[in-house]
């Protein structure tokens, strides 16, 4: 297969998806498991429009936090821009090469790798 970049600006800040890599969710504050049916309801209903805060109340206990720190067992991430690498020859970029993308961009970067 040949590797395919698209890059991609979002309206809205979205939620970068990692497909089938999402198995559990923990609450940073509690330290429970998040049902992921409960983060999937919450992306669909933004799935539109995006993210306008990722204030979040934890449905385990509660507390108030915000979904970029929920504790994703896969790398999870939330963006306006997005650069997608279809089919790469490799599975990772080291933290240089992600350093180097972010200056070069002038915004740090994170890599979220999906199984898609």
């Amino acid at each position: 297969m040949d590797v395919e970049i698209d890059v991609t600006w979002h309206d809205g800040v979205t939620a970068v998806d990692r497909g089938e890599n999402l198995e559990r969710i923990g609450c940073p504050l509690c330290q429970a498991a998040i049902d992921t049916e409960w983060w999937g309801d919450l992306l669909e209903a933004h799935c539109d429009d995006g993210f306008t805060t990722l204030a979040v109340e934890v449905p385990c206990c509660g507390g108030s936090t915000t979904l970029d720190v929920l504790d994703y067992d896969w790398p999870c991430g939330f963006a306006r821009f997005e650069i997608a690498v279809w089919n790469p020859e490799r599975l990772w970029f080291s933290e240089d090469e992600l350093t180097a993308l972010g200056d070069r961009l002038g915004h740090p970067v994170k890599q979220i790798r999906a199984h898609i």
